[in-house]
């Protein structure tokens, strides 16, 4: 019998990934599962603007997603879900794979911002190289996509 018991739920704080949470929540709640929260700051490239007033660093960022984490964190622990929490600096989707394989996670759920054409070939895809590279199931849930759970609320 497949058991999962461990979820890694990567979360950028946009719409298909705190839709991603309460999915990644359902299923932590049913089965039993753990939960492992990760944001992930991408590097900034070397080469800016120095007329910009103020460029947060990587650090900023992460000590920002840490607080916000945190909250994700408390209220998926009211619902009697074990759950860690982690931000790391890198590419996403390298992260991602080298975590879920760290963590030894049965099950990744991730949104997905469903970007097209030009956005899509210049930034890539970090939800469709997750799926073609991970050693686990991956949901990639969706932002405009119907919600197959309840609403909590």
């Amino acid at each position: 019998m497949f058991r999962i018991q461990t979820i890694l739920c990567p979360v950028d704080f946009s719409d298909a990934s705190t839709k991603a949470v309460r999915y990644a929540q359902e299923f932590a709640v049913g089965m039993g599962a753990a939960i492992s929260l990760l944001n992930v700051v991408e590097p900034r490239p070397m080469a800016i603007d120095i007329s910009l007033e103020y460029v947060p660093l990587e650090e900023d960022l992460a000590k920002a997603a840490e607080g916000d984490l945190d909250l994700l964190r408390q209220e998926l622990m009211k619902a009697g879900v074990v759950v860690n929490c982690s931000v790391e600096i890198g590419n996403p989707s390298e992260v991602i794979l080298e975590q879920a394989d760290h963590l030894d996670v049965n099950l990744i759920i991730m949104g997905s911002h469903g970007k097209k054409g030009l956005s899509r070939l210049i930034m890539g895809s970090v939800a469709e190289t997750v799926v073609r590279k991970a050693n686990c199931p991956v949901l990639i849930v969706k932002s405009n996509e119907k919600e197959f759970i309840g609403s909590t609320e």
